[in-house]
């Protein structure tokens, strides 16, 4: 798909079912995740809770993806192997995960926390967060591409952080990656407009050291280049006019950490 395809009222309202049940997946995640347990029980959880729900992991046999999450604790970024690795108190665990269901897809991340982690981690968490919110206000009808990368881009390295370069937001809906590409850096006023009808996913992927990542053997996994800890957030938006539409959600799945944390 070469070109940016632009949805219906109705389609992006199916693709608000499927991001919504990315959200409900991860707030499943967010109920069972915690120091001790394997981040593959996470992908078999959200494996039965997707089909419970009548839809498809959009990312398990995805260009021989063999999971339906990508789960990568600390250093790793993105498109980590869910394995018999052990979560740790301190870890950060970012979660990525993608549905299908009635032939639309939604896609969205959540970088979680486990237990007390140190202030760099910490912080690395809230700025990457706020690096999302910063570049879906930038993300309405009549801006630019760069006018998204720039705002995450910016109060990234204002915080001393690296932006990564080489992976990618995108267009997201009929297919899982569609144009246009979205990337986390850029220059206002560059890059393709902004219209209505466009649904693209927002994913600021942040390291707490350099910038430069690495890319791993199995084809998937990718790290950062000094080892030093990676967040990712991500939310599927519908361009509009005056301000985005988030298809997806983070509320339900902070409603279930706040309790974890009340109990």
């Amino acid at each position: 798909m070469s070109k940016i395809y632009y949805k219906s009222l109705e389609e992006i309202e199916l693709i608000r079912e499927s991001s919504t049940l990315v959200s409900k997946t991860l707030a499943e995640v967010a109920k069972v995740i915690k120091a001790g347990m394997t981040t593959i029980q996470l992908d078999k959880l959200a494996y039965e809770f997707i089909n419970d729900n009548g839809a498809i992991p959009a990312f398990l046999n995805y260009n021989g993806f063999p999971y339906s999450l990508c789960i990568s604790p600390n250093e790793q970024v993105v498109h980590g192997f869910p394995s018999d690795y052990v979560i740790k108190e301190g870890d950060l665990i970012s979660v990525d995960c993608g549905v299908i269901k009635n032939n639309y897809f939604g896609d969205s991340a959540y970088t979680f926390s486990i237990g007390e982690v140190d202030a760099e981690k910490q912080k690395l968490v809230e700025v990457t967060k706020h690096c999302l919110e910063l570049g879906i206000e930038k993300a309405v009808a009549g801006m630019r591409i760069g006018d998204v990368g720039f705002a995450v881009q910016h109060y990234a390295e204002s915080n001393g952080f690296g932006v990564v370069r080489e992976l990618v937001g995108h267009g997201v809906g009929v297919k899982l990656h569609e144009k246009p590409e979205v990337p986390n850096y850029g220059k206002r006023g560059v890059g393709p407009k902004l219209e209505e009808g466009m649904v693209i996913a927002i994913e600021p992927m942040i390291n707490a050291g350099v910038a430069g990542v690495k890319f791993h053997k199995d084809g998937w996994t990718v790290t950062s280049k000094d080892n030093k800890p990676s967040a990712h957030f991500e939310h599927t938006v519908a361009i509009k006019k005056g301000k985005a539409e988030v298809l997806s959600t983070f509320s339900i799945i902070e409603e279930v950490l706040q309790k974890k944390i009340n109990n």
